[in-house]
């Protein structure tokens, strides 16, 4: 028994004093480094897991416009949860699989279908840069100057499969719900789906008059046709107000065009997909946003696959005055 005990305390001797020595030449080899490259080392793995948080768990989001008011005003910062649907695998690449999918009145941010790469090398940079930045740096400017020209989206995911939209002449939202045979006013949607969620209007219902008078004007100038002095007179008056809804007045411009020049392919294909609305496929939504008179969505683009779909907005963490949960 003796003899067991001196050998199991001769074993320890050796594991503590091991461990002493590898501390010593640990210590010393700290003491020799160089305090930038130690500076640098530290920099760097702090960098590491900002990446790894940012690309797998919650991203850092910085609301580049006005487009979802009253959600959020331009400048919010946010969390987006990346895990719940699946995150990339690479910035800008392949996804891995998530836990589930986007559902109808989320919040979410997807990749814009309108955005021109230029090429996965600057997507790699530009989100890596984004991500350790914390959302303060993107080196992509057309994100900030034009959301039409954006990377990433953030939206309300108002519509699924089997659902169909379009607008009326007010830019009122109308929906087919999936499984019924009639379109509805979007209150009545909400209440239906006991979905509830703010939207912000910005006009009234005489600033359409002039929308329509100008859109005509316009589509007539564009095609060289000659103006009246009362169409001339409306095109003026609404580029002095800025009074503006994009869609609509897109929508009135595409259906004069298509009257005006029925044997140009282009111009009836264009309307015909901006005055028949939009029908959502499977494993597809169809995000808006809750400021429709100025915001670039899927009315403009359709509906987004939902392996564009990045993320689930969370909360809201800067400024601190409006921190809190999103809705």
């Amino acid at each position: 028994m003796r003899a067991i005990c001196i050998r199991l305390v001769d074993i320890t001797e050796r594991i503590l004093t091991r461990r002493a020595r590898r501390k010593a030449r640990s210590r010393l080899k700290q003491s020799r480094k160089h305090p930038v490259r130690d500076w640098i080392e530290a920099f760097l793995q702090a960098a590491l897991l900002v990446l790894l948080i940012n690309q797998f768990l919650l991203q850092a989001y910085r609301i580049p416009s006005g487009s979802m008011i009253r959600t959020f005003i331009e400048g919010d910062r946010i969390f987006v949860n990346k895990v719940i649907y699946g995150p990339e695998l690479l910035p800008g690449l392949t996804k891995l699989p998530g836990f589930a999918r986007p559902q109808q009145n989320e919040v979410i941010i997807f990749l814009n279908p309108s955005y021109i790469s230029r090429g996965p090398l600057f997507t790699v940079a530009q989100r890596t840069i984004y991500m350790l930045t914390l959302s303060l740096v993107d080196i992509d400017r057309d994100a900030i100057s034009d959301e039409a020209r954006a990377q990433l989206l953030i939206k309300r995911a108002v519509g699924a499969g089997g659902d169909r939209f379009k607008n009326d002449n007010l830019g009122n939202l109308l929906v087919m719900p999936a499984g019924t045979d009639r379109w509805m006013r979007e209150s009545e949607y909400q209440t239906l789906t006991d979905r509830h969620y703010d939207l912000q209007r910005l006009l009234s219902e005489e600033d359409y008059a002039l929308i329509h008078e100008g859109g005509r004007a316009l589509a007539l100038n564009d095609l060289g046709l000659p103006l009246t002095e009362e169409e001339r007179a409306n095109l003026d008056q609404l580029r002095r107000t800025g009074i503006r809804d994009p869609f609509e007045f897109e929508r009135v411009r595409q259906g004069t065009l298509a009257a005006a020049a029925p044997h140009v392919e282009r111009y009836q294909q264009r309307y015909h997909f901006v005055e028949n609305g939009w029908y959502v496929p499977d494993n597809r939504v169809f995000g808006l946003g809750d400021n429709r008179d100025n915001s670039r969505d899927g009315r403009y683009f359709g509906p987004v696959q939902e392996s564009n779909v990045l993320g689930r907005a969370m909360v809201i963490y800067w400024p601190i005055d409006r921190i809190g949960r999103i809705r």
